[in-house]
């Protein structure tokens, strides 16, 4: 029987910054790996590492050491040029501070990347309106953020991530705008969309939250913790 290949596969990766004429260590040799159709949580306290290494996935940085597969390609040997068309045909980012653009509808902000794809009116509304419909807004396709709550702009939000159906969705602290009660509905929702085949990979510093996911990856100083190092924390 032959192995499924991950979709994430993340070996040896460190990432040094300098301040103030030292060196500190962001990421200190990272390996892990993601298959599809899992839900994984990177958990860890302010200063972790954990938004260092959710750059690294989204491909909006590159380390000083290591290697990233995503997808079966080998990211970091990519030019700008190629490293966007991964990010727009890949990753679907969830941001907790939604990142709508206050001026558009939420139709038009879910067209925003089958745009910068090329596809004609028609099929974008297609997909636009399928994306909504998932997330249980299609009858707000025409409202602006303003005119949402703040849980359904995160729907919005996912929506748009949805619309170009990226092998994966990378959210960061998805619920870290939200009250609890909405924040559970989201949560709820992006469990019912794992169900339906994403994959998900959750940045977060809430344990709660991150007890909603299939996986929890813990990282503390730069390196993922083994389970008995995570449970003295």
């Amino acid at each position: 029987m032959i192995e499924e290949q991950p979709i994430v596969e993340i070996k040896h990766l460190s990432k040094f910054y300098k301040m103030g004429g030292e060196t500190l260590k962001a990421l200190d040799d990272v390996s892990f790996s993601v298959h599809h159709g899992d839900f994984v949580a990177i958990i860890g306290p302010s200063g972790s590492g954990k938004s260092t290494l959710m750059n690294m996935i989204g491909c909006l940085d590159v380390p000083d050491t290591g290697d990233y597969h995503l997808d079966g390609k080998d990211v970091f040997s990519l030019k700008n040029k190629q490293l966007a068309d991964v990010r727009n045909q890949k990753i679907g980012f969830i941001f907790q501070s939604f990142n709508l653009l206050p001026k558009q509808t939420a139709f038009e902000n879910v067209e925003l990347p089958l745009i910068y794809r090329g596809l004609s009116g028609n099929e974008r509304k297609e997909i636009v309106m399928s994306s909504l419909k998932k997330v249980g807004l299609e009858d707000r396709a025409h409202h602006r953020p303003t005119e949402l709550s703040g849980g359904q702009q995160q729907r919005v939000a996912i929506a748009r991530a949805l619309a170009g159906n990226p092998p994966i969705l990378l959210a960061d602290e998805p619920t870290g705008a939200l009250d609890s009660k909405t924040g559970a509905e989201v949560m709820n929702l992006m469990k019912e969309l794992n169900k339906q085949g994403h994959t998900i990979i959750l940045i977060t510093h809430d344990l709660d939250i991150a007890k909603l996911a299939k996986q929890i990856i813990r990282i503390h100083d730069g390196r993922i913790l083994a389970e008995k190092e995570a449970v003295l924390l």
